[in-house]
Parts: C-alpha cells; sequence; structure tokens
C-alpha cells in the first residue's frame, strides 16, 4: 500500500485574466520509506505542490490521501493535528526555537500534543544526527549544518507518515549540503521514512530513489535513480 496518494491535483489563483494556474492535473504515489526528489525551474509549481500535499494550502481541486486518509475531508482542527502528527517539515530557513535546546527543539512537536518521547528514540536519533554532544546547546550556538540536523531530528521526533523536505540545504555549504542529503537518505532507509525533496541541485536529486519534474503546474515523472 502506497502511504501516500495525490489524485488530479489542482491549485488556481486570481480570477479571469489574473489567474495563475499552479497545479494542473497533478497525480503520483509514493510508498512507504520512499526517498522522492521534486525538481524544476522558478515558479514551476514545486513548493506549491509541497505545500499542498503537506497540507499548509488548500487545493482548488483533487484528494491528497496519507496513511489512507482523505485529508481534505478533515474538518479544520482535525487537519492541523492530523498534520501535526503525520507530516514533518524540513524547510531551507531551519525555524528552530531559539531558547529552546536541541533535545527541547527536536521533543517539542510531541510536547504540542501531550505525548512522552519515546527517550531511547530520541537518544538514537541524536547519536545518528551526531548531537549527542550538543544536546543542551542552544541554535544561536550551533552551526548551520548542526541546525539542519536539529531540524531533521524535529521532522523525525513523531515517526510521520511522510517528511516535506523544502530545499533544505538551501542555507548551507557544499559539504553541510553533501551531509544534510546522506541523512535523509539513510534516514529513508533506517525508518522506512517516506520523504519529498524539493531541490534545485541535480547532483542532490540523482540521492533519491525517484526524481518527479515540475514545469508549469505539470508533474512528469523521471523514473528510478541510478545510485
Amino acid at each position: 500500500m502506497n502511504i501516500l496518494e495525490v489524485q488530479n491535483l489542482s491549485k488556481t489563483y486570481g480570477k479571469g485574466e489574473a489567474e495563475v494556474r499552479a497545479l494542473c492535473q497533478v497525480s503520483f504515489s509514493a510508498a512507504r520509506g520512499e526517498f522522492i526528489a521534486i525538481v524544476g525551474e522558478s515558479g514551476s509549481g514545486k513548493s506549491t505542490l509541497l505545500n499542498v500535499v503537506g497540507a499548509l494550502d488548500n487545493p482548488t481541486s483533487g484528494k491528497v490521501y496519507i496513511d489512507g486518509k482523505d485529508i481534505f475531508s478533515l474538518p479544520e482542527k482535525k487537519l492541523t493535528i492530523f498534520r501535526r502528527q503525520n507530516i514533518g517539515f524540513i524547510f531551507q530557513s531551519f525555524n528552530l526555537i531559539p531558547e529552546l535546546n536541541v533535545e527541547q527543539n527536536i521533543t517539542f512537536p510531541l510536547l504540542l500534543d501531550y505525548r512522552k518521547p519515546d527517550w531511547k528514540y530520541v537518544e538514537e536519533l541524536l547519536g545518528i544526527l551526531g548531537l549527542t554532544e550538543r544536546r543542551k546547546h542552544l541554535p544561536s550556538q550551533l552551526s548551520g549544518g548542526q541546525q539542519q540536523r536539529v531540524a531533521i531530528g524535529r521532522a523525525l521526533a513523531a515517526r510521520p507518515a511522510i517528511i516535506m523536505a523544502d530545499e533544505p540545504t538551501g542555507n548551507l555549504d557544499s559539504r553541510n549540503s553533501r551531509e544534510v542529503i546522506t541523512l535523509l537518505k539513510s534516514m529513508s532507509a533506517r525508518y522506512r521514512q517516506t520523504i519529498l525533496m524539493i531541490t534545485h541541485n541535480e547532483n542532490h536529486a540523482d540521492a533519491a530513489d525517484r526524481v518527479l519534474r515540475m514545469a508549469d503546474g505539470r508533474l512528469q515523472d523521471l523514473g528510478v535513480t541510478v545510485q
């Protein structure tokens, strides 16, 4: 069973002469544990696609099923809770809470739902991410690469059905960028974590299991990459 099903997804902004069709009948699926890269020029619709699939924006038409759930059939309050518990986000800007240390930033999404962290799993994440020795550090005491690792840990903390990564290496140098892509790939394999990643970097896209290309709001599946 696919963890994600996107069916005939469309998104239109404006009306009349000002109408912009950001997404045009986009359909694709993702299996559990699949690492998918989405590439395309600026304005091609890839960020809109990620925002709609991640329930940060509503579609004009079409369906999104995550783990068998028709997410846009949910009332707004229930959709907010579903998104928090089932979708992890990694952004270009790290969006860490400056007053919280590494460990607190990673577990924060769980606390929003009054859930007790699985400390064994948290310890495992800290080790894999190379953050064990920095668990009590504040974001201001970390490098950019370390901050993005914290963001990856935060996205994984709730064991979401799917992770949305929007240009996760955009604010990093080449060495840290390679490390982040390697981490994402290993997390996908280790935890069977499904990841959708937007990237402008073709080399980073090659690390994914499959590549999708957006152009003028339409999707082309470029198929499985050769590792």
